[in-house]
């Protein structure tokens, strides 16, 4: 998958003039009156309010589809997947023209979305890959592999052996230092690109001996965390501390995939007894939430993924525009996403390593946090 993103912000100018111009010369268009304004009714299926980014990601498209004149039904199914076929089921009643889905379980939706394509209506898969259908679209995420990559960077960064964007050091440490693997959901087809990103950039320094597992859970499987839930990640690290810790060595880094299992993960540590300063792990994450933005400051996170979600809903939103209107949405990656039944024509948008020296520049320059908000 690599070379195949395309700058994010091109894209994005694109698509907003060319919605500019499809409102101005069309209006209507895209669909009736339906249930909504002027372009339809659109259903906007998000898995959780239980992560601070699911809530700016349903934010970030429902105004976007509302600036493009459509009405927006944005349901949230607390991690619940009959709730959230239920969700779906009644935005098909309701008329919707288009359905933008970011799934809770990625293979539960085969027969609701049969429904949807009998009604004629597009779905699209918002950062999550549907699976196991043909009746998906178009998919809107990030270089997931990518990510992965990045967060074992952050993590080498951390302990002293590359620079952020994965160069070696001349003078780095030759080790051993001991991490621990965390995963995200089997059930998120994200998480193994996550993982196999993380993994092939860790492990010459595994095979090295730079890096040792000492738990000796490696697998996927074997590390994976259940609806990227904190608490079973906080039970997880306790259980690990407990069997290969109580000799009196130290954990030296964390890869963690998401900054919830983060945050469970510090928590561990905390009740283990580690205190922030030299001795404390490096410990990655991702979606650079607010709660982890501040223990990044606090010396607790030593970094975070950041995918601007305002750029994610502009690229779902011009799909489903597209779409609508008759025209074939950008995509840049035909290849990378086969679903079980078919290659799902994606865009993905770049991410970025955040840091506490570059907080800043990444996330109050850009105006998705303010410095208020990150301090207080």
């Amino acid at each position: 998958m690599k070379g195949n993103t395309v700058k994010a912000k091109k894209f994005v100018f694109a698509a907003i003039a060319a919605g500019a111009l499809m409102l101005s010369a069309c209006s209507g268009a895209a669909g009736g009156s339906g249930d909504g304004g002027d372009g339809g009714l659109v259903g906007v299926a998000m898995p959780t309010k239980s992560s601070e980014r699911w809530i700016a990601d349903g934010n970030s498209v429902k105004e976007a589809l509302e600036k493009e004149g459509y009405t927006v039904d944005l349901q949230y199914a607390e991690d619940d997947i009959p709730t959230q076929v239920s969700q779906i089921e009644n935005m098909i009643t309701k008329g919707a023209k288009a359905l933008i889905i970011a799934s809770i379980d990625g293979t539960t939706l085969s027969e609701v979305l049969q429904d949807a394509a009998d009604a004629d209506i597009p779905v699209i898969a918002y950062d999550r890959l549907i699976r196991d259908t043909e009746n998906v679209d178009y998919y809107a995420s990030f270089d997931n592999y990518k990510v992965g990559v990045q967060q074992a960077n952050s993590v080498l960064n951390g302990l002293g052996l590359v620079e952020l964007d994965g160069t070696k050091k001349a003078d780095a440490p030759a080790g051993p230092f001991n991490i621990e693997l965390f995963a995200g959901s089997p059930d998120d087809n994200n998480a193994t690109f996550f993982f196999n990103g993380a993994m092939d950039t860790l492990q010459p320094y595994i095979d090295e001996g730079v890096l040792d597992v000492k738990s000796g859970q490696t697998d996927f499987q074997q590390v994976a965390t259940l609806r990227w839930d904190g608490e079973t990640a906080q039970s997880r690290m306790e259980d690990i501390l407990t069997a290969n810790y109580s000799d009196g060595s130290k954990v030296n880094a964390v890869l963690s995939p998401y900054d919830g299992i983060s945050r469970g993960i510090i928590s561990a540590l905390t009740d283990a007894g580690y205190a922030t300063g030299a001795e404390w792990p490096i410990i990655s994450g991702q979606d650079s939430e607010l709660d982890s933005v501040k223990a990044i400051n606090r010396g607790e996170q030593f970094a975070s993924i950041f995918k601007d979600t305002r750029q994610l809903a502009d690229v779902a939103v011009t799909m489903a525009v597209d779409l609508l209107s008759g025209k074939d949405p950008e995509v840049n990656n035909t290849k990378d996403y086969d679903n079980g039944k078919k290659v799902v024509p994606s865009y993905l948008l770049e991410s970025q390593i955040v840091v506490k020296d570059n907080i800043n520049e990444v996330l109050v320059d850009s105006g998705y946090y303010t410095a208020d908000e990150i301090n207080g």
